[in-house]
């Protein structure tokens, strides 16, 4: 609903109709919320909100135990849709077929996707983002870590958009193939016990086709550190608020996944783009090592890649179960947008 716009007016039992998957409201006093879109991707899982579902949740939002953020209050505001009617004026004010049709027009995926104003905002929604952002400068840092809700356009050329996005089957079914292929090659290689380490030393050394499940396991865990150094030390940089160039680098590494966390065409990383570093941790592996130990290593990184990859967007859209590992996971990835992230620059300044 745009902030110029009058607020809609619904009965009790109205908003009491509405406690199904497929249309679930909530209130925070007199205002009611259309959450329906928000069901499969909150991090408690949708049947806390369903057992609320018309009922006042201000309480639940304060906490305990989970007192939620100023991050997240504004991301609730997206499905905003109107107002409870307490005193029985709404029939004069508005119609049931008016009430009806602002329903179907809230619940659309592009009035829903954002509480975004278009005249206002500091960028224009309406034309790619990609060569705005440079120019927000020191507005950038708060800009980019207040999450919305809808799809964001990087590139006006079609081709250049399509190669940002990809389906999150498309990572496995690219890069597993590839897995399976390399893992018996290294393992048949191995085996013929020709591949030595430090071979023009005196002190070179068998390795032995029974270690390529350790190498694998090494291979996983070298990505698994290279990715955290990656993540913490350039996703999450700071870039200068008076370098263009560098403010729109970070927003195409990452800073548009923390702007729009749920735009699920750019949560894996597109297998085009994702060919060109891998080619070179291929190259870089193969070149240190013997060839057999360096595919090794390679391959089990490559496949390490594949479940964080999976694992990410599992805890944006996945639903695990209470008290489960991957619950608490997905609790902790979400603090990560909507709280840790703020919280982090705050101390650091």
């Amino acid at each position: 609903m745009s902030p110029s716009e009058s607020p809609r007016f619904f009965s009790e039992k109205e908003v009491a109709n509405h406690s199904t998957k497929n249309s679930c409201w909530v209130l925070t006093g007199t205002r009611i919320y259309d959450v329906t879109g928000f069901l499969r991707i909150h991090p408690g899982g949708e049947a806390l909100i369903l057992s609320r579902s018309g009922n006042d949740i201000r309480m639940e939002m304060a906490g305990p135990p989970h007192r939620h953020s100023e991050n997240a209050r504004r991301w609730m505001e997206q499905y905003y849709i109107g107002e409870l009617d307490t005193d029985g004026s709404a029939d004069e004010i508005q119609t049931a077929r008016e009430r009806k049709k602002t329903v179907d027009e809230e619940t659309s995926p592009i009035s829903k996707c954002s509480q975004v104003n278009l005249d206002t905002d500091l960028v224009d929604w309406r034309k790619p983002l990609a060569w705005q952002v440079g120019n927000l400068g020191e507005k950038y840092e708060t800009w980019v870590h207040q999450p919305v809700n809808r799809p964001i356009r990087l590139f006006g050329n079609e081709f250049m958009e399509a190669s940002t996005k990809t389906s999150w089957y498309m990572v496995p079914a690219v890069w597993m193939p590839l897995v399976f292929y390399l893992s018996w090659y290294c393992y048949t290689t191995l085996a013929q016990e020709t591949t030595r380490l430090f071979a023009s030393t005196d002190y070179s050394f068998l390795v032995h086709k029974y270690s390529f499940p350790l190498i694998f396991v090494m291979g996983m865990v070298t990505w698994t550190f290279i990715e955290y150094c990656v993540h913490r030390f350039v996703f999450h940089m700071r870039p200068p608020a008076h370098n263009y160039y560098l403010i729109t680098i970070h927003f195409l590494l990452h800073g548009q996944h923390h702007k729009s966390p749920y735009d699920g065409s750019r949560l894996v990383f597109p297998p085009c783009l994702a060919s060109v570093v891998i080619g070179s941790f291929y190259l870089l592996l193969t070149k240190s090592f013997p060839e057999a130990l360096g595919v090794s290593l390679f391959v089990g990184g490559l496949f390490g890649y594949v479940v964080y990859d999976m694992i990410h967007y599992y805890l944006h859209y996945g639903s695990p179960q209470k008290n489960s590992y991957l619950y608490s996971l997905k609790a902790y990835h979400v603090k990560h947008h909507f709280e840790n992230q703020r919280a982090a620059r705050k101390i650091s300044e």
